[in-house]
């Protein structure tokens, strides 16, 4: 008859890991073309993920306030 609510779940349900796969993913593709035009993939590759990363959690965020 009554519900209780869980408090460690929200109401919105954020797709931020989703968010956060995609930009991983992204983020290395576009991290191995900036390392192979640095001609450094070992240094390209983290930076690619990191922004994917930070696209992927913006992008997720900009979706909830709509």
């Amino acid at each position: 008859m009554f519900e209780s609510k869980d408090p460690n779940k929200s109401d919105n349900n954020s797709n931020i890991g989703l968010g956060i796969g995609l930009g991983m993913s992204i983020g290395s593709g576009v991290g191995t073309a900036l390392g192979v035009a640095m001609d450094n993939i070992a240094m390209g590759l983290p930076i690619g993920i990191g922004f994917g990363i930070a696209i992927g959690v913006a992008f997720t965020k900009s979706k909830e306030k709509r």
